[in-house]
């Protein structure tokens, strides 16, 4: 594209825009009288975790260690009870197994063999939390007599200030209205 055509898409456009504006007339700024500002709030959900411990069932503890004589007593008892049991190899064998045997009961009775105790256990769920937000006012005021609403995020106070434009009232027809 040349210089020239450069030029004169520019100047239609310059004009184009001048026309544009001298439709919307020149604006000018002006206070009204507010009447009314009303909150508006909205309900909003904010959802949140609310936890708690409950007992679940029975968990067996391990039994506490330390001391070994439980289970020497109960293996010599255990194979003194064996041997009193069948004959020849089968003797030997029965006084290995009462020995052994004699050995976890001795064991178990001298730790206590572990306790019961309720398990614990942590239990969540999501709660919705609703609360009332404030979205804004809708505002009432009064400009040359008239009554407009808008609604503006925050309360303007006792007054408004308005741009005012003014522009040509038009018929349908699209000839300016003779009063």
């Amino acid at each position: 594209m040349n210089a020239k055509k450069t030029l004169a898409l520019g100047l239609v456009a310059a004009s184009a825009l001048a026309t544009a504006n001298a439709w919307a007339g020149p604006a000018f700024r002006e206070r009204a009288r507010v009447v009314s500002a009303t909150p508006i709030y909205e309900n909003v959900d904010t959802p949140r975790q609310q936890c708690w411990t409950e007992q679940s069932g029975y968990s067996q503890e391990a039994p506490r260690g330390g001391n070994t004589a439980g289970a020497v007593i109960g293996a010599i008892a255990g194979g003194l009870l064996g041997s009193t049991v069948g004959g020849g190899n089968g003797k030997i064998a029965a006084s290995a197994v009462g020995a052994a045997t004699g050995a976890v009961v001795g064991d178990r009775y001298n730790t206590g063999g572990g306790a019961y105790s309720p398990r614990e256990v942590q239990r969540c769920r999501t709660v919705s939390d609703y609360h009332q937000q404030l979205m804004g006012y809708d505002v009432t005021y009064r400009y040359q007599g008239r009554e407009f609403t808008t609604r503006m995020p925050y309360n303007p106070g006792p007054w408004v200030m308005l741009r005012v434009n003014v522009d040509v009232a038009h018929d349908q027809s699209g000839y300016d209205q003779r009063w």
